[in-house]
């Protein structure tokens, strides 16, 4: 890696994947068990180019590594692709070191000015982009793992090419699926930071909340390209409040009547059918839309298993008060203090004490059974 400006690469390779991480965090979806950094991987990934040059899938040029793709036969077989129509997009760096225009790097020489190399075999250098990633999962998960997923962008090269490598290092696939999801698109192009048209997680969360963004983000098929603009976040705000507002009606901890269960049952069969997340939400709302149009109580249990598999726990009441009184007494307390103001007809000191349990994230349901605390929206 090349330094940048005055700062040393790793110090920005470090700062970027703090940012990364906080960006991510702030979806609340959990993060993965590794999240492993090829700078730590260093010694497998140089085992590994030893093995694709010892076995004759690999030659070293000058201290470049290069991949013999025309000794893969089952090269293009993921993106679908002729082998005369591809390109590596490595553009005319070391062309001339290479055997055949379609050869793609492994290990990269050092250069002036580069900050950050290793010792190899071939001499001090870095590894290809593409090495690192197939080094990294089979360390972690093995050969054959079930799922490998990405971007439609990385197709190919990218993930064309680790399926190539493992395959001539290992003699077997990588992964048994291949699962990619398609891009965000603004005004019809692809958000890139290329194009200037980049919209910051950071700030989309910031205007329009975690809760509003991940219903974005499961609006379309993952595989599709999916549109942004401020009316399509707008539009999942609504979404979002439509489940709040049933949720004040419903009755908590209570089961659902059996003739709503056909729309979970839909659900779950949408999202067990290649994770069609649209046709998932449409079956919870016309689960809102036939309990609101109940006259009787209808308890949420459906509403809230369906909830809690996309992540949307935080919608749904905290639980029993007994639940709450462990993990925030004083929550509970204030409640209790907020309900005898009300029946005193303290109207100013029952909003005082709402706005109390508003600043400790929680807000109140209001029902004929009594009131409930429920997160805030952020």
């Amino acid at each position: 890696m090349a330094r940048v400006g005055r700062r040393p690469s790793a110090e920005l390779a470090a700062q970027m994947a703090a940012c990364y991480r906080a960006d991510t965090d702030a979806l609340e979806l959990g993060r993965p068990d590794h999240e492993p950094l090829a700078s730590q991987t260093m010694e497998a990934i140089i085992d590994y180019i030893a093995v694709l040059v010892a076995s004759g899938h690999a030659y070293a040029a000058d201290g470049d590594v290069y991949f013999r793709v025309r000794s893969d036969p089952g090269y293009g077989s993921l993106s679908h692709r002729r082998l005369d129509d591809m390109d590596q997009g490595e553009g005319v760096e070391g062309a001339e070191r290479k055997e055949d225009p379609l050869d793609f790097a492994l290990w990269k020489a050092r250069k002036e000015g580069e900050d950050t190399s290793w010792d190899s075999p071939w001499g001090r250098g870095r590894p290809g982009w593409h090495i690192e990633c197939s080094a990294m999962a089979e360390q972690l998960l093995g050969i054959g793992f079930d799922i490998h997923g990405g971007g439609s962008d990385l197709v190919f090269p990218h993930h064309e090419n680790e399926a190539a490598q493992t395959r001539a290092a290992r003699g077997s696939e990588l992964a048994r699926l291949w699962m990619h999801n398609g891009m965000i698109q603004l005004t019809g192009e692809k958000m890139a930071k290329s194009l200037g048209n980049i919209a910051p997680l950071h700030e989309v969360l910031e205007r329009h909340g975690r809760d509003a963004v991940v219903m974005y983000l499961i609006s379309g098929h993952y595989r599709q390209p999916l549109a942004f603009s401020e009316a399509e976040l707008q539009a999942a705000e609504r979404s979002v409040y439509r489940i709040r507002d049933a949720l004040r009606r419903l009755r908590a901890d209570r089961p659902s009547p059996p003739e709503l269960r056909r729309h979970a049952e839909a659900f779950f069969d949408a999202l067990a059918n290649d994770f069609n997340t649209p046709a998932a939400r449409e079956a919870l709302f016309n689960w809102i839309r036939e309990a609101n149009s109940r006259d009787d109580d209808v308890g949420d249990a459906d509403l809230r298993e369906m909830l809690a598999v996309l992540g949307f726990e935080r919608l749904a009441p905290l639980g029993s008060a007994q639940d709450l009184a462990v993990s925030d007494p004083e929550a509970i307390d204030l409640l209790a203090q907020r309900e005898q103001a009300r029946e005193r007809r303290d109207f100013p000191e029952a909003d005082r004490l709402r706005a109390a349990l508003l600043a400790r994230g929680y807000e109140i349901r209001d029902g004929p059974h009594g009131s409930e605390l429920i997160p805030a929206e952020r």
